[in-house]
């Protein structure tokens, strides 16, 4: 029987529009705290704004994402919500600084259309991988995803961080009109109607019974059937919360308690990116192999020892001749890339495959809600803790994510079934 057929230039665009997505929210969450540090001095404020952003698509992700598996239109049931999330996302992203420059309110108004417009777009746009691929090959697949992803996130941290020690507008009038240029190209190569997804219409059953709401079918987790499921979801939930305080604190940790500038804070944390996307695709060929749920437990372990170890990074450098905290940081980040490789190619194809051919867009739903409700408390968690305990306690909360070892059980009954 021949293997089931993948067009990896298809993927590729794909790739593009995650490509795009990463690049606008790793540079928002690297330097929109520090934007609102004009008007705000608390880091616990500052992290909660941050986290209060991300109820919006917390609350609407996973409705859009179930909503595009049942719509049906001329060009399908994805491309409508790129149609009208992209361009708007990309123009009012592209007006944040211009924001800031007003008061804090008109700043927060743009804020909180930019997030709504990535909202109508993000859970359909990662749809489109598993519509266009047989489970078999989601893990390699998805690795080429994160590898374009990751490559945003390195043009964020590296490229636009530069432009934003330039002039604060360049790196978001690029950064959208990038956005703009992988609508176009999602827009002429995906297919309308995909050769892995069908369109689910009133006719969904188990999780999603005809007639009953997303909010409705959610509490069906509860079920002894979806147990396994639920505990997967949650180990999701817990990850992220380490991973997103992280990302969400970690320049003003860099600048506050390093010393570091702005423009360097955010270059440090290019490195993460860097190995993450230099192993994406690696990663997704050992999940091939290996299975998405053992290798994903490799990265849980292995990556809260690099978060733990970095607080140690001036004392470490000090007992060490000729090594500079700052090289050592750099190091540490680097190695964490590769062990979040090791979870992150494998968390969405794990969670796509329970939702066969006609909820891969609820599933998709519910990963985000798991995952982005972690970024709703972690950053303002973290905030408090780094205001109390200070700065360093922002690596040492990231201990939280060995209580995913917990969940172990869930993913080998995954596994089994």
């Amino acid at each position: 029987m021949s293997a089931p057929s993948v067009s990896y230039t298809k993927i590729f665009v794909i790739g593009c529009g995650f490509f795009a997505l990463m690049l606008v929210w790793t540079f928002y969450n690297a330097y929109m705290p520090l934007i609102l540090g004009d008007f705000i001095e608390s880091a616990a404020i500052r992290g909660g704004i941050m986290g209060l952003d991300n109820l919006l698509a917390v609350l609407l992700i996973p409705v859009i994402g179930a909503w595009s598996d049942r719509i049906n239109t001329r060009i399908g049931n994805r491309l409508p919500f790129l149609v009208v999330g992209m361009p708007v996302a990309a123009l009012f992203f592209m007006l944040i600084p211009y924001g800031a420059m007003v008061t804090l309110w008109v700043l927060l108004v743009v804020d909180i259309i930019f997030l709504f417009a990535m909202t109508i777009y993000r859970a359909p746009v990662i749809a489109l991988m598993p519509d266009h691929t047989p489970p078999e090959k989601r893990s390699s697949a998805n690795g080429i995803i994160n590898f374009m992803g990751g490559v945003g996130a390195i043009i964020a941290l590296f490229g636009l961080s530069a432009l934003y020690g330039i002039d604060r507008t360049y790196p978001f009038i690029a950064a959208g009109l990038l956005l703009l240029l992988s609508f176009l190209l999602l827009y002429i190569t995906v297919d309308r109607n995909p050769p892995y997804a069908e369109v689910a219409g009133d006719e969904l059953s188990g999780l999603q019974e005809s007639g009953s709401s997303f909010w409705k079918s959610l509490a069906r987790l509860k079920d002894p059937e979806f147990r396994g499921h639920l505990f997967i979801l949650t180990a999701i939930f817990i990850y992220f919360i380490g991973y997103s305080g992280v990302e969400a604190q970690f320049t003003i940790y860099a600048v506050e308690f390093l010393g570091m500038d702005e423009s360097s804070a955010g270059f440090t944390l290019g490195f993460f990116s860097l190995s993450f996307v230099l192993f994406a695709i690696p990663a997704g060929l050992i999940g091939n192999r290996w299975g998405k749920a053992p290798v994903m437990l490799i990265g849980l372990v292995m990556l809260p020892l690099v978060f733990i170890t970095i607080p140690s990074a001036p004392m470490l450098s000090q007992a060490i001749p000729g090594l500079d905290a700052t090289l050592l940081l750099q190091m540490l980040l680097l190695l964490g890339g590769v062990f979040w490789a090791f979870i992150n190619v494998q968390a969405y194809p794990l969670v796509a495959d329970l939702g066969g051919k006609k909820k891969i867009g609820y599933f998709t739903g519910l990963y985000y809600l798991f995952s982005m409700a972690s970024s709703i408390v972690a950053p303002g968690f973290l905030g408090l803790l780094m205001d109390v305990f200070t700065h360093p306690a922002l690596e040492y909360c990231d201990q939280i994510e060995p209580l995913v070892r917990s969940f172990e059980p869930a993913f080998a009954e995954h596994r089994a079934t």
